[in-house]
C-alpha cells in the first residue's frame, strides 16, 4: 500500500453525463489511457477524447442488450488486483490484465425511473448491475484505486491528481465508503420497490442523502445533520427563498407545521411551537385565517413557525412579519409577499411547490436503543360520514364541521392531546399531558389567557367542539371539557366506561360522537 497512486488507466462508464467531459479531459491531459462503454464512450469521442472500448480492451464483446459489458476478468481482475502482491501481479501478467487506477461509475437511474411510475419491465431493465459490481471492486481495493459515483466529486480528485500526480489514500479511503453508502442506497430502494404492499419486510433497509450539515442538534452538544429520503413535498424537498441557516429544531417543527397545514382544505395557517400547533385556523383568506391561528395562543406563537397551504400573498405576508416568527413555509409565495419578508433578512422563508398528501402511505422511523421502530405514517382521516353520533342530542351542522375540523388539529398534536375549535379555528389546545382532564383543564386556561390578550370578556372556548386524541378513559376529561364551555365532542370511543362517558355528555346536554379511530402522537 501506498500513499500516493499515479492515475495511467481509467474506466469511465456513467449514465449521469454532468462533468463526463471535464474529468476525461483532465485525465487525458495527464495522458491517462480511458477505457469506457456504450453511451460514455460516444459522448467522449464526440467530445474530442481519445477513448478505447471495453470490449476492444477485454476482447469479448457486450452481450444480452448490452447487460453484460464490463463483468469480465480483464475488468475486475484489473480493479482488483493488489499491486504490493507479487502473486497479484503475477497472475494479471499471466493473464494480460491490465491494472486499473480510477473508476468513475454511476448507476442506472432506478429511483428516477419509478418515481416517474415506469411500469415493471422497464423498472427491471434499469436495475444495474455491471455499475455497483464495479463500484463496490473499485471500493474494496481502495488501497490502489481512486472510485468516482458522483459528479460532485470530480473536480476536487482532479485538482488532487494534477498537483500532486495521482491520489491519496485519504481521498480513496472516503470515496470508498461514500461509494459503498451510494450502493447500499441504491439497493435499499430496489427492495423497498421489490416489496411493494408489503410496507414492513423482514429486513427493512432505507437510505437518505446529506441535504444539510446542521451547526448542532436539539441541543449544542449534540452534532447533527440534515437527510432528505424521497419527494414529498416539505422541508426536506423546500428551496429556501432567505434567511439564517435551519436548525435541526426548525426542521422538525417546519415539517409538523407543514404536514398539519396540509390536512385542510380552505386555505388555513399553522402555528407551531416545539413540534405542537398553538394555532390553527381555515377561512375564506390567508390573512383572515391569520388571525384566527394567532388568536388561539399569542403568547406563544412569538418566535413560532408559520405554515399555509396556499400561495403567500402580500396582506397575509404583512400580517406575518409584524410578528417574530423563525420560520414561514407555504407552497409558493408572490412577488409582492416575497418584497414584504425580504426586509426580514433572518425570517427563513421556505417555498415547497405543493403540498404533501395526508392519506398518502409512507414509514416513519424512530430509534430506540439497540433498533429502530418503523410504522405507517398516520394517514388516517375521518370524514362526515365515518362518525357515529352516541348521545341523545345530535350536533348542529356547524358543530360537526367544527368536530372534523378539531379532530385533524388533533392528530398533529402531542398526546394525551385536546383541542377545543370554533368557526373552523382553533380555541384551545392542550397538548402532551400525562393527564387527558390536564390537557382539557391547560387547553382552557391557555384560552381565558388568549380572550384576555384579545380584550373579549369571555373564554374563547365557550361555544366549542372539543376533540379528544384517544378515548375519555373516565368521564372526568369530558366532564372538564363542558365546564370549560365545550357543546360537542369528538373521541374514538372504545373505553370499557364509554356509557359512563355518553351518560355524562347526556347529562350536560353536549352531543358526542365517536369516530372509531385513534390519533396517539408520542
Amino acid at each position: 500500500m501506498t500513499d500516493l497512486v499515479a492515475i495511467r488507466r481509467a474506466l469511465i462508464s456513467v449514465s449521469d453525463k454532468a462533468g463526463l467531459l471535464d474529468l476525461a479531459g483532465a485525465l487525458a491531459a495527464r495522458g491517462v489511457e480511458i477505457l469506457s462503454t456504450g453511451g460514455s464512450a460516444r459522448a467522449l469521442r464526440e467530445g474530442g477524447i481519445a477513448v478505447t472500448e471495453v470490449s476492444a480492451h477485454t476482447g469479448f464483446p457486450e452481450i444480452l442488450d448490452g447487460r453484460v459489458k464490463t463483468l469480465v476478468p480483464q475488468i475486475h481482475g484489473g480493479i482488483l488486483g493488489r499491486r504490493d502482491e507479487p502473486e497479484h501481479l503475477a497472475q494479471m501478467a499471466a493473464h494480460g490484465i491490465a491494472p486499473i487506477d480510477l473508476v468513475a461509475v454511476n448507476l442506472y437511474p432506478f429511483e428516477a425511473t419509478v418515481a416517474r411510475g415506469a411500469d415493471s419491465a422497464e423498472c427491471v431493465e434499469t436495475i444495474d448491475i455491471g455499475g455497483p459490481a464495479l463500484i463496490r471492486a473499485a471500493a474494496k481495493n481502495h488501497d490502489f484505486v481512486a472510485v468516482l459515483t458522483d459528479p460532485a466529486q470530480y473536480e476536487a480528485v482532479a485538482a488532487e491528481i494534477d498537483a500532486t500526480g495521482g491520489t491519496r489514500l485519504a481521498t480513496r479511503k472516503r470515496l470508498a465508503g461514500e461509494a459503498f453508502a451510494r450502493t447500499a442506497a441504491y439497493d435499499a430502494a430496489i427492495a423497498a420497490w421489490f416489496a411493494g404492499a408489503d410496507a414492513l419486510p423482514e429486513r427493512l433497509a432505507f437510505a437518505g442523502w446529506r441535504r444539510q450539515s446542521l451547526r448542532y442538534g436539539e441541543n449544542p452538544h449534540q452534532r447533527a445533520a440534515f437527510y432528505a429520503t424521497g419527494t414529498r413535498p416539505g422541508v426536506a424537498t423546500a428551496r429556501q427563498v432567505q434567511g439564517k441557516e435551519l436548525s435541526y429544531n426548525n426542521i422538525n417543527d417546519t415539517d409538523a407545521a407543514f404536514e398539519c397545514v396540509a390536512e385542510f382544505e380552505a386555505p388555513s395557517v399553522v402555528i407551531v411551537k416545539h413540534a405542537n400547533p398553538c394555532g390553527v385556523a381555515s377561512a375564506a383568506s390567508l390573512a383572515e385565517a391569520w388571525k384566527l391561528a394567532l388568536r388561539c395562543d399569542p403568547v406563544s406563537a412569538f418566535g413560532g413557525i408559520v405554515a399555509l397551504n396556499r400561495t403567500l400573498d402580500a396582506a397575509t405576508a404583512e400580517q406575518i412579519s409584524a410578528l417574530f416568527t423563525e420560520v414561514i413555509v407555504a407552497p409558493d409565495a408572490d412577488e409582492a409577499a416575497l418584497a414584504i419578508l425580504a426586509r426580514k433578512k433572518n425570517l427563513r422563508l421556505l417555498l415547497t411547490g405543493g403540498l404533501p398528501d395526508p392519506t398518502a402511505p409512507g414509514l416513519a422511523y424512530r430509534s430506540v436503543a439497540g433498533g429502530f421502530l418503523a410504522q405507517t405514517r398516520d394517514s388516517g382521516r375521518i370524514g362526515a360520514e365515518d362518525v357515529r353520533v352516541v348521545t341523545r342530542r345530535t350536533p348542529s351542522e356547524a358543530e360537526r364541521a367544527d368536530l372534523l375540523f378539531a379532530f385533524r388539529v388533533c392528530k398533529h398534536v402531542k398526546s394525551n392531546a385536546i383541542v377545543y375549535a370554533k368557526g373552523g379555528a382553533t380555541t384551545g389546545i392542550g397538548a402532551g399531558q400525562m393527564s387527558r382532564v390536564d390537557s382539557a383543564r391547560i387547553a382552557a386556561w391557555k384560552s381565558e389567557e388568549a380572550a384576555r390578550a384579545a380584550g373579549l370578556a369571555e373564554p374563547l372556548v365557550l361555544g366549542s367542539v372539543v376533540a379528544s386524541d384517544a378515548f375519555f378513559p373516565f368521564a372526568d376529561g369530558l366532564e372538564a371539557a363542558v365546564a370549560a364551555g365545550a357543546t360537542a365532542v369528538i373521541q374514538p370511543g372504545g373505553s370499557i366506561r364509554d356509557a359512563e362517558v355518553i351518560a355524562a355528555a347526556d347529562a350536560a346536554g353536549v352531543a358526542m360522537v365517536f369516530t372509531g379511530m385513534r390519533h396517539f402522537r408520542h
